[in-house]
């Protein structure tokens, strides 16, 4: 693979893993304030479920890494 996609991959890791952790201490700041009842519930999980899924893709991502050889 080349040296251009692996950085990719690497920008890419710290991307998800940053902007899910992000969303889900949002989604968690959402929940926890109770804006309108079942909205502000639905809302908050769903960034948090959101948050944790960008997250373990960058997880993912990392391991992804790990197994590629560059040229």
């Amino acid at each position: 693979m080349s040296p251009k996609a692996i950085a990719w991959i690497e920008r890419l890791v710290w991307i998800f893993i940053y902007l899910g952790s992000l969303a889900f201490v949002l989604g968690l700041f959402v929940l926890r304030q109770g804006i309108e009842e079942q909205m502000g519930q639905s809302f908050g999980l769903a960034l948090m479920v959101g948050g944790a899924l960008g997250a373990a893709v960058g997880v993912l991502l990392i391991w992804l890494r790990s197994r590629l050889k560059a040229d």
